[in-house]
């Protein structure tokens, strides 16, 4: 999962002209969290996930990478 998700996170994020400032407050969770799960430090948690997807309108499975 961490590849695809960092990837995508970041491409999500860029795409919807967000800073990881802003998304970070979106998710009410800090920039550096943000920066480490775009460069595959670490993996946010479930609830994370799901945040994530319905910030961007997305399903999880799109966000990690397993859509076809």
């Amino acid at each position: 999962m961490k590849n695809s998700f960092s990837k995508n996170l970041k491409e999500y994020r860029l795409s919807s002209s967000l800073t990881q400032s802003e998304l970070a407050k979106l998710l009410k969770t800090t920039q550096r969290k943000i920066s480490y799960w775009e460069s595959d430090k670490i993996e946010p948690d479930l609830d994370s996930l799901i945040a994530i997807a319905d910030i961007f309108d997305i399903s999880i499975d799109e966000l990690v990478g397993r859509s076809d």
